[in-house]
């Protein structure tokens, strides 16, 4: 199946505007086709050569690109399913001390004492989830609020302490690497 000359052509401009950035305002139509005219629009062989080196270079690169891509996602669903399974660790210690609590409806003395303690592992060890993926609390070094790390949620009236003084800490605030995901909500001392 052969193509007429200015099919090809018009082939070859559009391909030389398209990738080379070249323009061609005169088009070919039936009636134009003199030698000079058509002569203009040719591409050497050497050019054609580098064009097809070219798109081939950009096929490599498209591959690559989406190999790339494909790995990303791998990894990504990775990172996501050992999250799920180590907040399911999470999950299943509660669940257990619910369990028990339900179960056992006047729990003994020393099963008490120790609720504290597993409390604490079950929270430490969510807190470890966190820092594993650069979540970490916020450390408040100062007694007066700093307020890109903190938000004054109520005032209390404390004339023992300087007006402006955190007295509690309500929630903590937790960074997630240079970001502060959520700032620390604080209560501050006022005079009366």
């Amino acid at each position: 199946m052969s193509e007429s000359p200015q099919t090809s052509i018009r082939f070859w401009n559009w391909l030389k505007s398209t990738i080379l950035g070249f323009n061609f305002p005169v088009s070919l139509s039936s009636q134009n086709t003199s030698p000079s005219t058509t002569n203009h629009y040719l591409m050497t062989q050497e050019k054609r050569d580098w064009l097809i080196r070219e798109i081939g270079e950009i096929q490599k690169e498209n591959v690559l690109l989406q190999q790339s891509v494909r790995e990303q996602q791998t990894q990504i669903a990775t990172k996501t399913e050992d999250l799920f399974l180590e907040l399911l660790e999470v999950s299943d210690a509660l669940e257990n001390l619910l369990e028990y609590l339900e179960n056992n409806t006047e729990p003994n003395q020393e099963f008490l004492q120790r609720l504290p303690k597993s409390v604490g592992a079950v929270h430490r060890k969510f807190l470890s989830i966190l820092k594993k993926r650069q979540l970490v609390p916020i450390e408040l070094e100062d007694t007066q609020p700093d307020f890109n790390l903190c938000r004054v949620v109520d005032r209390e009236v404390r004339n023992d302490l300087a007006d402006q003084t955190i007295t509690k800490i309500v929630r903590q605030g937790f960074r997630l690497q240079d970001k502060i995901l959520r700032p620390t909500e604080v209560i501050t001392s006022k005079t009366d």
